[in-house]
């Protein structure tokens, strides 16, 4: 083996990293328990002390030099199926975005394009900006854009002699930077609400922002935060002089609450400090070190809350907490100014210490009723300071804001004006002089990127972007350490069931085997911890099936060692050989299960990409030890003279001469494919389909009862809360659950009608003829979501396809061959499709076409064309060898096929063994999609061995044929 030593030394590096980043995740949730136990009070746990205690650790050193902070960006999550949470999709509206734009014209043929593009863009992705010119036109032929959209505030970038196209590019570029604004709030808002392992994402090729909210227990409240709009104030700030004498009542007061902590233990005082659920901490996520945790009075000593810096006034962030706190008390509010409100600025002061991070405070003069609104900007942007070339951010307003800017700043000369959004100041300039045209310009000591930040802020106020929930799910908590249970039982029986069943068919080669399989365990795990990736439901089954399809590489090696041991080779050389001739079909089998991952990423969201990110990992890690893992330890062996056996007693003479005609009878295979193929059609025509919420869109509500339920009697009992509309309830996860579908009032964006309706729900489930029932989660899908989804979902099969035949075009150079992989591929999924049309209803599975069955077929699609290959392959080989150039294509491929049918069998039983586990052990939450790769992996092994291979001898055939028919003349 060449460069052992090289590969010696990555392995021993990758294993240590690996176990490296899968203790700092032991380590985060260690502290993560010792936070719950330090804010469990009378079993009952307050999550404002749980956080206060994760906050006064954040920057203290507590694992190999790594920081809390550190810990939780590197470490293998927990996702919302595994812990329960919430998954939002937020769209921003192009139609306001337009008619924002648009608001000077009073042409009501504007009115009708906007509605009318919006009623087609719920139908399905369209470009907005396109049809909304197509629409208009339709109405108005001769109407020029610019007559709609010029105006005075955008005279630097419109006129009315724009051309339409100028005018249409404007106002994709609004659309664009409205959007990055609101991403930039919700981010803000995300940042600030205090969550481990908050994902927010941008949805390529939408206007749609994914947010995903581990752990959170108040929906409400998330939508409320979510989908507000952001408000931009101008307000006025007190000068440190001017509220001295209130802060020196203010000491007062601190210094009593001092004195009372004093006589209390050091536990209890904390207690009464530090349970805001406003903490400042949680939401600025730019936390402290432990000493807020310090008994000592000087510590904890609230005469240190407050730091006079030269911008003013700042507090430890890990006291804000404390302040907001103590602001409640009934002593603490007369002391301030009626018109008075502390604001924390967004961001911490930067330069500061790695244990004692700092936070502007500002004494906001009218907070709430601010002189001046972010409505009147009319333009702002990053720009450069003309004397010093430093950025800075150029702002105008209209006349109404120039008006009243005027006023402002000349009552402010020599103060500050805060610039707020959200609560939070983003910057308080000091004004230099009376600012008469509205047009000003602002700077500091900004670097490019917040300057420009700055102006996305104050643009905020310009074109207000307000988000909509188009998509959510919320899993109770209880849900999630269900589904945690089912995955770990799952994950462990099946991954011991395959050892086993590794070692009792290769015999001491499957211990070697089950060692590369652990060792790619254990790096599949510790790379995922190091992206600081979310483990889910079906990122545990991906991981489980991705150690269960390694097996593959393994065997094929395998395979081939045997046969150059019955040709007689010794065993170093058998062993050289065997992993040579196996790394052909190992390549290109794996190639194209990476296709259909990446494929899966791209398309998906949620849990299905959580799928595809643990699978493409597992094939990078499953190569990695089957070629090099397995390799090190047979050639150490060799060394020391050992020699392995890859056979037991039972499996010595199996799969030994097998002689199976495949190609014989492949019109018989052909007739039985066809029949299941065209009953499938029948039922699709007939029965149709169960379709997913993310399909068709509506509301779901997962319900759990004392008892067992009858689905009637709950759709009876139910009925009323959905008037006027289908309601579909069903069996989910045991007789005791159901699933409760219904698309009432799903256009309706208002948070206040979800919450409605799941209140309404509860009563009438409260009690079932005394059988008591409580909702454990919901979802919602809205219908262009919905249209969306399975536009995506059908990209994403035809990509599949054509990416495949294109790699197996360039691969075997041969028509053939990618139409044959091709034809299998159609095959299989024409028959899933038909087994869910049929069975939906009648089996206690799921079979609803959701995104996590699109990820199944095309899953299983890259399972089919793994056994196609390998079997292309070994075709392609003896086609080749001089040996076979006298037989015919019906005997060489045949004999292929046999040759192979040992690791074709292996192979699908060890995958077999893992689904089966996954789908006894799995839960209900993946179970449909693991019954679509169960029946996808017994179909995909059908197609490889009697449709693919024998639609090759055909073309082949057919392809002779043609070069040996006469030309005529």
């Amino acid at each position: 083996m060449k460069n052992r030593g090289g590969i010696l030394l990555l392995f021993a590096a990758l294993l240590l990293l690996s176990l490296y980043y899968l203790a700092r995740t032991w380590k985060i949730n260690d502290i993560r328990k010792d936070a719950e136990a330090y804010a469990t009070i009378n079993g009952v746990v307050d999550p404002a002390k749980k956080q206060y205690y994760l906050d006064s650790l954040w920057k203290q050193k507590v694992f190999l030099g790594s920081t809390v902070e550190s810990l939780t960006k590197q470490e293998l999550g927990l996702g919302l199926d595994l812990q329960g949470g919430m998954h939002v999709i937020l769209e921003v509206s192009p139609a306001d975005i337009i008619k924002s734009l648009a608001k000077g014209s009073r042409d009501p043929r504007v009115t009708q394009a906007i509605n009318k593009t919006r009623d087609l863009a719920a139908k399905g992705s369209i470009n907005f900006v396109d049809q909304f010119e197509k629409e208009l036109k339709a109405l108005a032929p001769d109407i020029k854009l610019a007559t709609i959209f010029s105006n005075s505030s955008n005279r630097d970038e419109l006129s009315l002699n724009s051309s339409d196209s100028q005018v249409k590019n404007y106002i994709q570029t609004q659309i664009d930077g409205a959007f990055d604004r609101a991403y930039k709030v919700i981010q803000t808002r995300v940042d600030k609400f205090g969550v481990s392992n908050a994902n927010l994402s941008k949805i390529p090729g939408t206007n749609r922002i994914q947010v995903e909210l581990p752990g959170v227990d108040n929906p409400e409240r998330v939508r409320k935060l979510l989908s507000g709009s952001a408000k931009l104030e101008f307000c006025e700030v007190y000068t440190l002089q001017e509220i001295s004498p209130n802060f020196e009542r203010f000491t007062s007061l601190l210094m009593k609450i001092d004195a009372e902590n004093k006589k209390g233990s050091s536990t209890a005082a904390a207690a009464t400090t530090d349970t805001t659920t406003n903490s400042l901490a949680s939401a600025l996520q730019a936390k402290s070190d432990s000493s807020a945790l310090d008994s000592t009075a000087n510590a904890n000593s609230l005469m240190n809350m407050f730091i006079v810096t030269p911008q003013g006034l700042a507090i430890k962030t890990k006291d804000t907490s404390r302040l907001n706190s103590i602001m409640k008390r009934p002593d603490a509010m007369g002391i301030f100014p009626a018109d008075m409100t502390f604001l924390y600025d967004v961001n911490p002061i930067e330069g500061t210490s790695t244990t004692e991070d700092l936070v502007n405070i500002y004494p906001i003069k009218n907070f709430g009723n601010a002189p001046l609104g972010g409505e009147v900007i009319t333009e702002a942007r990053q720009d450069y300071d003309p004397m010093t070339g430093k950025p800075n951010v150029s702002m105008q307003m209209n006349t109404v804001g120039a008006r009243k800017w005027k006023e402002l700043t000349a009552k402010n000369t020599g103060r500050s004006i805060a610039i707020i959004l959200d609560n939070y100041v983003y910057s308080a300039p000091n004004v230099n002089g009376e600012i008469p045209n509205g047009s000003s310009s602002i700077t500091g000591s900004f670097s490019i990127e917040q300057a420009q930040d700055l102006a996305n802020v104050l643009k905020a106020g310009k074109l207000p972007a307000p988000t909509t929930i188009v998509e959510e799910a919320v899993v109770g908590a209880s849900v999630g350490s269900q589904a945690l249970n089912a995955g770990v039982i799952s994950s462990l029986v099946g991954l011991v069931a395959v050892l086993i069943f590794v070692v009792m068919y290769y015999s001491s080669a499957g211990w070697i085997a089950n060692l590369a399989l652990i060792v790619n365990l254990i790096l599949l795990l510790g790379i995922m911890a190091s992206f600081g990736a979310t483990m889910t439901l079906p990122g545990i089954a991906g991981m489980v099936l991705s150690v269960g399809m390694s097996v593959d590489a393994n065997v094929l090696i395998y395979e081939r060692v045997k046969e150059e041991l019955a040709a007689g080779k010794n065993f170093a050389t058998a062993i050289a050989l065997g992993f040579k001739n196996a790394m052909p079909s190992i390549i290109d089998s794996q190639l194209t299960s990476v296709i259909t991952g990446v494929i899966l990423f791209i398309f998906g969201t949620g849990l299905v990409k959580g799928f595809a990110t643990t699978l493409l990992i597992g094939i990078g890690t499953s190569l990695f030890c089957a070629i090099f893992v397995s390799r090190l330890i047979f050639d150490n062996l060799i060394k020391k003279g050992k020699t392995i056996n890859f056979r037991t007693a039972w499996t010595e003479k199996l799969f030994g001469d097998t002689n199976i005609d495949f190609i014989k009878n492949r019109n018989r295979f052909y007739t039985v494919s066809g029949i299941l193929i065209v009953a499938g059609i029948i039922s699709i025509a007939v029965r149709g389909f169960s379709l997913g919420v993310d399909f068709k869109g509506g509301r779901t509500f997962e319900a759990k009862f004392e008892k067992n339920v009858n689905t009637d009697e709950i759709r009876d009992a139910v009925q009323n809360v959905f008037p006027g509309s289908a309601v579909e309830v069903k069996t989910y996860g045991g007789f005791d659950r159901v699933k409760i579908t219904s698309a009432y009032k799903i256009d309706d964006t208002d948070i206040q009608t979800d919450e409605t309706l799941k209140s309404e729900l509860s009563k009438a489930i409260a009690s079932v003829n005394g059988n008591k029932g409580e909702v454990v989660s919901t979802s919602k899908v809205g219908a262009n979501i919905a249209q969306d989804t399975i536009w995506a979902s059908v990209k994403a099969v035809i990509y599949a396809i054509i990416l495949t035949f294109i790699y197996i075009l360039i691969r075997f150079r041969n028509q053939a061959f990618g139409w044959g992989a091709v034809l299998a591929l159609i095959h299989d999924v024409a028959i899933i499709l038909g087994i869910f049309s049929i069975f939906h209803g009648w089996l206690p599975v799921s079979l609803d076409i959701d995104q996590a069955f699109i990820g199944a077929v095309l899953t299983l699609m890259g399972y089919s064309l793994n056994d196609t290959i390998v079997i292309y392959d070994r075709i392609r080989e003896y086609m080749a060898e001089k040996s076979n150039q006298t037989q015919s294509i019906e005997t060489v491929i045949n004999n292929a096929l046999n040759s192979t049918l040992s690791r074709t069998a292996v192979t699908g039983f060890a995958t077999l063994i893992v689904l089966f586990v996954l789908l006894i052990f799995g839960g209900e939450t993946i179970r449909g999609f693991i019954f679509c790769m169960f029946v996808g992996v017994i179909v995909g092994t059908y197609s490889s061995l009697f449709i693919s291979a024998p639609f090759v001898v055909d073309a082949l055939n057919r392809k002779a044929k043609k070069e040996l028919a006469p030309t005529k003349a």
